[in-house]
């Protein structure tokens, strides 16, 4: 099966730091259908696209995300050189390109992310089907449906795929995203079976990317997305 979405896991985090604008940029040049994305709230309300709940191995900064303003935020660097971008600034640069995943990794994130997509739904050119939201954090996931009954779910998982499908169905979910660790071909089936497209992640190896395609995933999340286009895995060039 080739007919799978390739996902750029951070942007392409292999080749350009990981969820800046910089990094996403590459991955579009790359050719991806999706790009995965970390969002946090800082102490000001706005959205910020970074992964750890702290500021210290990604940027120059040190601290919780959650106890700095925005003014803070916009100071530092990452790598020396790339700013922390809004959650505004991605949607507006990869607008009618790609799809995208936005993980909910801060606490209360749920209610603005799903205000924002209403938003863009409304006076551009975004539709439902462009967005997924996913989270590790049940309470995160539930607020999504309370706010909205309409947009995508995907439920994370690392230890049970099974378990998952159990949230996904309760959450009226679209997707399991996976870990590459308790992925297998039998739940894949017996998620797709339950009615879930299944997003595997992080898949940086070109055997473990065969594998997933062999699997018949729906989609496969890579720090290397331009490995999903090597020809030696039998894709579409």
């Amino acid at each position: 099966m080739n007919n799978f979405l390739k996902i750029g896991h951070r942007g392409a985090k292999a080749h350009v730091a990981e969820n800046t604008l910089e990094s996403i940029q590459k991955a579009l040049e790359i050719g991806v259908d999706m790009i995965e994305i970390d969002v946090h709230k800082c102490a000001s309300g706005e959205l910020w696209v970074i992964h750890d709940f702290t500021l210290d191995r990604t940027t120059n900064g040190s601290g919780e995300i959650a106890k700095r303003t925005a003014e803070e935020l916009k100071k530092l660097r990452i790598e020396g050189q790339f700013k922390i971008p809004l959650l505004t600034e991605v949607l507006e640069l990869i607008e009618g390109k790609c799809l995208i995943n936005i993980e909910l990794k801060g606490l209360n994130t749920a209610p603005p992310v799903c205000k924002l997509v209403k938003e863009k739904i409304a006076s551009s050119k975004w539709e439902y089907a462009d967005f997924i939201i996913s989270s590790f954090q049940k309470n995160e996931l539930f607020e999504v449906r309370k706010n909205d009954q309409e947009i995508p779910i995907a439920v994370l998982s690392k230890a049970s795929v099974p378990e998952a499908i159990e949230l996904g169905k309760r959450l009226k979910a679209s997707a399991i995203h996976p870990s590459l660790g308790i992925i297998t071909r039998d739940n894949t089936k017996l998620s797709q079976e339950n009615g879930f497209k299944i997003n595997v992640w992080t898949v940086n190896e070109r055997e473990d990317m065969q594998r997933m395609i062999d699997f018949g995933v729906d989609g496969i999340i890579s720090d290397y997305p331009d490995r999903l286009h090597n020809p030696v895995l039998n894709l579409k060039p």
